[in-house]
């Protein structure tokens, strides 16, 4: 998948630590210290979804090379 421009993914309120793509390319999610990780459609910049349930600063997000699932890591152990 190619983007004429890619844009600035705004939603996050504390620093992002990771961004992984979606193995096709078409998603990307972000992990912050603000406990969240956010699924952007990646050309659009547009937020699909905001996953919470972290009790601490989110440092590591990946895809299962699949694509099915999603993978974090946080502060807070969880």
């Amino acid at each position: 998948m190619t983007c004429r421009e890619y844009p600035i993914l705004r939603g996050h309120t504390g620093g992002v630590y990771s961004v992984a793509y979606s193995p096709d390319g078409k998603q990307l999610a972000s992990a912050a210290w603000d406990s969240t990780v956010r699924v952007w459609e990646a050309c659009s910049g547009a937020c699909l979804r905001t996953l919470q349930g972290h009790s601490g600063g989110v440092f590591s997000v990946a895809y299962s090379p699949d694509g099915k699932q999603l993978a974090s890591a946080a502060w807070d152990k969880a």
